[in-house]
């Protein structure tokens, strides 16, 4: 893996060889390798924090898979508590997707396992909660599948996952949404394997409490839900990142993570221009960028040129309509380190589709759809209720189709938050932004914006019940998710 730093490590280290990733490469076989669900203690800000974690065989946060292994794992719940792990980005059978509200599975109680095995998607990926608001208590790790073009890229690889992050309790955050009253025999949590949250009649006269953070100023939008107290990058605030050491000069192809539970972010290289290579995993045709936005769920691989000045280089993330920022450091051997403050000059804009319409899938050949279905995300902040066609999961309208159909779905977004839409068990094609047709990526997750129309098509080829839902962890836990279903 990696070799990793913090910056008062490098600083404090007098020489420092640059380090290539080194991958473990597991031995192919019938032993599975196995993941462990556990507790652990971060510092942030100077203050001790609780949370969950993801370790993987070798000791590090989630796994790594070499080109042609099969996803063959053993999870081993240690957190003291029910939990189910979903592979993000991968398309196994319904019954190894890693959720409970499709009825396939049941929770792992605390001290049980659960055992997979499926072929994987190349790419990069992620692995997640999907219990309860536990992806909120950071119960999250990558999830990286090297492809055979990875092992011929002279390229060293960094992956990095971003999260937001508050002290306070999740169930204490999703209170203050609601108005801090929870009637927990009717509450609808959406699809986090809780009973159902019916937020008719509550009390909204606390409404905001746990959000200050939201930005009335531009044009009616609400940006953020939360003011959470860190933004994290593998696991790290500005206050102390990681930095990375690499090669003077050299090539790095960053695996870029989204694993926040509410925060979208604006991700720029240090005033380098970098190559997209792919979007959740799904190869796509080069794009040059300097800046690019990052929608929650959603993954970018960005190939950037170190330059020859050997100078440090911060890979920063701004919460968009904000300051707030956090981020890495790829330092080449001797290089100053810059002390990067958590707060940029300016606020980031909202993020938005300019990137989307630049992507197109590469080695795609897609066929017409055959049937369309249309959806509308519909909700608000006042009340806090976010619903599929003013339906929430526990009345949901399933997307019902037939097996080996071409299906197109229009969702346009109603209300006034852009939704990160993901839809289990399959990747589908970007083919339309507000109306207009587009030869887009591959994806899992898309951002549907404010007053925005995003139509995806993708192939009915592995039958069964799949969630479909917005990647904003807070919207789903109030309603906004639905099914997409066939036998």
């Amino acid at each position: 893996m990696t070799f990793h730093l913090s910056r008062r490590q490098f600083v404090a280290t007098a020489a420092l060889a640059a380090t290539a990733p080194v991958f473990a490469r597991a031995a192919f076989g019938t032993t599975p390798k196995t993941l462990t669900a556990e507790r652990r203690s971060l510092d942030i800000k100077g203050k001790a924090a609780s949370v969950l974690g993801l370790r993987g065989p070798d000791g590090a946060s989630g796994l790594v898979l070499s080109p042609g292994e099969a996803f063959r794992l053993r999870l081993e719940n240690r957190i003291g508590e029910d939990t189910i792990i979903h592979w993000h980005g991968q398309t196994p059978p319904p019954d190894q997707d890693g959720v409970t509200d499709t009825l396939y599975v049941r929770a792992i109680a605390d001290g049980g396992f659960a055992d997979y095995d499926f072929a994987p998607r190349g790419g990069t990926h992620w692995m997640h909660s999907h219990q309860g608001l536990q992806e909120m208590r950071l119960l999250a790790a990558p999830l990286i599948v090297r492809t055979r073009e990875d092992l011929a890229r002279d390229a060293q690889e960094v992956t990095v996952l971003l999260h937001d992050f508050s002290f306070k309790a999740p169930e204490e955050l999703v209170a203050g949404l609601a108005g801090g009253m929870m009637n927990h025999g009717g509450m609808d949590m959406g699809g986090m394997s809780m009973p159902g949250m019916d937020m008719s009649g509550m009390d909204h006269s606390a409404m905001g409490h746990a959000m200050p953070a939201m930005d009335h100023g531009m044009a009616g939008m609400d940006l953020n839900d939360v003011e959470f107290d860190a933004y994290l990058a593998n696991d790290r605030t500005l206050d102390d990142p990681q930095v990375v050491a690499v090669e003077k000069g050299g090539r790095v192809h960053l695996r870029l993570i989204n694993g926040a539970a509410a925060t979208a972010f604006w991700l720029d290289f240090g005033g380098l221009t970098g190559t997209v290579m792919a979007v959740d995993g799904n190869p796509v045709k080069p794009v040059e960028v300097t800046k690019v936005p990052l929608a929650q769920g959603q993954r970018i691989d960005v190939l950037l040129q170190l330059g020859p000045d050997g100078a440090a280089v911060p890979v920063l993330a701004q919460r968009e309509g904000d300051r707030a920022r956090t981020g890495i450091i790829l330092a080449p051997t001797g290089a100053s380190v810059p002390r990067v403050a958590d707060k940029a000059a300016e606020a980031a804009p909202p993020v938005d589709l300019s990137l989307e319409g630049r992507l197109t899938a590469e080695g795609v050949t897609a066929r017409p759809a055959e049937i369309t279905r249309r959806i509308r995300l519909t909700g608000s902040m006042m009340p806090y209720v976010w619903t599929i066609d003013d339906r929430s999961w526990s009345n949901r309208l399933p997307v019902q189709v037939k097996a080996g159909q071409r299906v197109a779905v229009e969702m346009v977004n109603e209300s006034m938050m852009a939704h990160p839409m993901h839809l289990h068990g399959h990747h589908f094609d970007v083919v339309a932004l507000n109306g207009k047709p587009l030869a887009g990526a591959r994806r899992d997750t898309v951002l549907v914006p404010i007053n925005g129309r995003v139509t995806i098509a993708f192939d009915a080829d592995n039958a069964g019940r799949w969630l479909f839902h917005c990647h904003n962890l807070l919207h789903m836990a109030t309603g906004m998710m639905t099914e997409v279903t066939y036998a």
